[in-house]
């Protein structure tokens, strides 16, 4: 098992003992007086709050990974305090509402995941959707209109996306002839009329190359598709990117290429026909609004506790996971069941797990500490 430098060797006999015994947990604390003693002493705030990504720490593709449902019974009440540990979830996958992926969640987990507790790449969106409510915008990413779903779920009345300007005008990219899933699924719209104010790319796009044509028009005409290009706009397009993830991991062997790849490939071009990048919002793991984003979440579900309990994010990403926990002033623990599985990590975590029961474990002893082993 790595360890960081300079932990407190009592952390490590605790997570060890909380290891061995697994599920047993709750039993070590009624048979151990300092634990009953904390437990009193915790029973109105709960010590400690968690903050897990999904891909690559509780699953892995369509697959649960084996700790995963170990480490949520800890949460649930299985633990020295007795008690229900607040945690949310924090993901930069998306693509549907969360309402949909919470209740996919608790079927595979076997534990209620709410919504109120789900916050993916988009969810932050719900912030700016007053700015749009009536101004036509392009939603980009997902399968067929489901964007445009959520996009309508957060408040933005006219949602288009590129197949709504495909089956408009096929020679925007001739190279794509849509389905019949694909055209049941558009709006007749005519772009000629409709200036798009702002671009909003919620999840990985699944036709690069149309939708980096999409947003080179919209943004180079000012926002009418087909326009003549505009130089020097009064109000230019907004461009906004939810995930900055260059890869993230799926049952695959090998790490995919995520949203963040797409970003860098339309910027790509779009400097080679302008001769510079055009300016974005992004937010998604690791920036710091969706950790601002993520801390409010949890202060609501907590009741607005001030301050909050210390607050321990697991993730398997270095770039994204840990990167911004770490940035956010936040406890972070790098787990190898995802995009990294050893060495060196780019950013270094507060410890390295094997998985998300030994991170959850682990974190439990560093709060713990000092009711099972005081100091002399």
């Amino acid at each position: 098992m790595w360890r960081i430098p300079r932990k407190p060797p009592a952390a490590n006999l605790l997570a060890r003992k909380l290891l061995r015994d697994g599920s047993s947990v709750h039993s070590l604390s009624r048979s151990n007086h300092q634990y009953q003693a904390a437990t009193r002493n915790h029973r109105t705030k709960p010590p400690l709050a968690f903050v897990f990504d999904i891909d690559g720490v509780l699953i892995r593709g369509e697959d649960v990974l084996p700790a995963a449902k170990r480490a949520l019974s800890i949460l649930e009440g299985n633990n020295p305090f007795g008690m229900r540990l607040p945690y949310i979830l924090l993901t930069n996958g998306g693509g549907v509402s969360e309402q949909q992926r919470c209740e996919k969640l608790t079927a595979k987990l076997g534990f209620e995941i709410k919504a109120a507790q789900y916050i993916q790449a988009h969810t932050i969106l719900k912030t700016m959707s007053y700015k749009y409510t009536n101004t036509p915008v392009l939603v980009l990413g997902g399968k067929r209109d489901q964007v445009r779903q959520v996009a309508a779920d957060y408040g933005f009345k006219k949602a288009y996306t590129s197949h709504d300007v495909l089956a408009w005008n096929s020679s925007v990219w001739p190279f794509h002839q849509l389905s019949a899933s694909e055209t049941a699924a558009t709006k007749n719209i005519d772009f000629s009329q409709t200036p798009i104010s702002a671009i909003f790319v919620f999840h990985d796009p699944r036709n690069w190359a149309l939708d980096i044509q999409v947003i080179c028009d919209v943004i180079q005409s000012g926002g009418i598709i087909g326009g003549p290009y505009v130089e020097n706009q009064m109000k230019p397009v907004e461009l906004v990117f939810c995930n900055p993830d260059l890869i993230w991991r799926s049952d695959f062997d090998r790490p995919r290429l995520g949203q963040g790849a797409f970003k860098m490939a339309f910027q790509g071009v779009f400097k080679a026909l302008t001769g510079s990048e055009y300016p974005h919002v992004q937010f998604g793991k690791p920036t710091r609004p969706t950790y601002d984003f993520a801390t409010q979440v949890l202060r609501d579900s907590l009741g607005h506790e001030n301050p909050l309990p210390p607050m321990y994010m697991i993730g398997d990403n270095p770039e994204s996971d840990i990167a911004g926990a770490n940035a956010a002033s936040w406890k972070s623990v790098l787990v190898k069941t995802g995009v990294f599985s050893g060495g060196q990590p780019t950013h270094e975590p507060t410890y390295i797990a094997e998985d998300v029961e030994e991170a959850v474990s682990w974190a439990i002893a560093q709060e713990y500490k000092d009711d099972v082993y005081p100091q002399k």
